[in-house]
């Protein structure tokens, strides 16, 4: 692998040991019934929201070693209606640290309970973890270790979308600052 996170690269601290992806990858799965549809009559999407939080935060909390709170739920994207009977997979591993937040990658499968016919992607989302001691206050968490060239893209891309989205907050930030000073109280 090229290019790997290092703790300085990541912004954590070096005298923390940095972790695999393997170490907190999880599977959460679970059936879906009748009392998780919505009026179409397929599962409501925010109960596969609520399975994908489930299972990030899981994942957050093993790679960093204590509580993680979600901090932002970057993309859902629902590929596939989800239906009653279906047994959803929800896959979850850490892609990308920082100093004390941690991206965390969520695939969603489904397959029918009675049918061996393999599982297929019915969603996938991006979530942002920050770890956090018994005060609430953030704390380090150790660097992700990537550990196949598939890790490091997904580690690539991760960072990625931490530049996009502090790049939104920061234009956004500086429309309002120009709102007020040109006198709008929005």
């Amino acid at each position: 692998m090229t290019d790997q996170v290092t703790a300085a690269d990541s912004g954590s601290t070096p005298d923390i040991p940095g972790k695999p992806t393997s170490a907190s990858r999880t599977t959460l799965s679970h059936i879906m019934t009748h009392a998780d549809t919505n009026l179409l009559g397929t599962v409501h999407g925010g109960v596969i929201m609520k399975l994908v939080d489930d299972a990030a935060g899981a994942v957050a909390g093993r790679h960093s070693g204590g509580p993680a709170v979600t901090a932002s739920m970057d993309e859902m994207a629902f590929l596939e209606p989800v239906r009653v009977g279906d047994l959803v997979h929800v896959k979850a591993q850490v892609n990308w640290t920082g100093r004390t937040s941690m991206e965390v990658g969520v695939r969603v499968m489904a397959e029918r309970w009675n049918e061996s016919a393999p599982a297929t992607q019915v969603g996938s989302a991006y979530l942002v973890f920050a770890a956090v001691d018994a005060d609430g206050k953030p704390r380090v968490v150790p660097p992700v270790l990537p550990e196949t060239e598939r890790d490091e893209r997904r580690c690539q891309e991760a960072q990625i979308r931490r530049t996009h989205r502090l790049a939104r907050r920061r234009a956004i930030m500086e429309l309002r600052e120009r709102r007020v000073a040109e006198g709008f109280d929005d």
